[in-house]
């Protein structure tokens, strides 16, 4: 478990499975205490017993079972509320408080802002609490979700949403993928010495058995190959290559639809 202090909240970051993150949120003014997407409930309890707390909420980005399962149990052991897009509420197992995205919920001190971002799945939304995102399975460090409901269209325009917010917020991604993802990144992106340095930094910090997550805003523009079309050149130089049409959507389909064969 590793810890992030922010001004007014601390993020604990738990590793499950082979590459989940779950993150418990603890608001430093109140008795508020927040996991985002629990892979299993064991993991969690066993986290909350060591610290002493107790979760009085759980948040949802979407409905796959590695990000709900835990639900049903932690309702039981804490009966915590479990808050998730309206528009997905038949499938996030547990469900009591509904938001609809784009609204803001206040919970102690925190102000919990919902980002509608469809792609990976129709319902996903993304939690923004002050410098924090948590995104699911949206944006990754160096890469983004699969399309298994949405399009990429759809996708695209999350993406944007994302990368349009402050350059220092930070990216909390519910995968350890980022490694996997540099190894793509370099191939479609080799000229980026941004890219270099992360693959470094990142690569040394696998080796430590340190999470590369979290990441920030400013670093996947500058990284990340699916936020990547928002820069003119790398778009110019991208199609110069691979002759597909200039304009960035369809550089992002077509890096999309490589990935998917990577």
């Amino acid at each position: 478990m590793w810890t992030y202090q922010h001004a007014n909240f601390c993020v604990r970051q738990i590793p499950v499975l082979r590459d989940n993150y779950i993150y418990i949120i603890e608001d430093c003014h109140s008795s508020i205490v927040l996991v985002v997407d629990p892979t299993t409930a064991e993991t969690v309890i066993e986290a909350c017993d060591t610290l002493k707390i107790q979760p009085t909420h759980i948040l949802n980005t979407h409905h796959h079972w590695d990000h709900t399962d835990g639900n049903e149990n932690l309702v039981k052991a804490y009966q915590c509320r479990v808050i998730g897009n309206q528009a997905d509420a038949s499938r996030v197992p547990s469900i009591s408080q509904p938001i609809v995205a784009g609204k803001t919920c206040e919970l102690g001190s925190l102000s919990i802002q919902t980002i509608d971002v469809p792609g990976h799945t129709l319902g996903h939304i993304a939690f923004l609490i002050d410098d924090a995102l948590f995104c699911g399975d949206t944006l990754f460090g160096a890469g983004c979700g699969r399309l298994f409901e949405g399009s990429h269209a759809q996708m695209w325009q999350s993406l944007q949403h994302l990368a349009a917010l402050d350059s220092h917020t930070k990216v909390y991604c519910a995968h350890e993928y980022t490694l996997a993802n540099l190894d793509f990144a370099h191939s479609v992106d080799s000229l980026n010495k941004d890219l270099e340095q992360r693959i470094l930094q990142d690569t040394a910090k696998r080796q430590q058995q340190q999470p590369t997550i979290p990441s920030t805003i400013a670093l996947e523009k500058k990284t990340n190959p699916f936020l990547r079309p928002l820069n003119t050149s790398f778009c110019h130089h991208y199609n110069l290559n691979n002759k597909k049409k200039v304009d960035a959507f369809h550089v992002f389909k077509d890096l999309r639809e490589r990935k998917d064969q990577w």
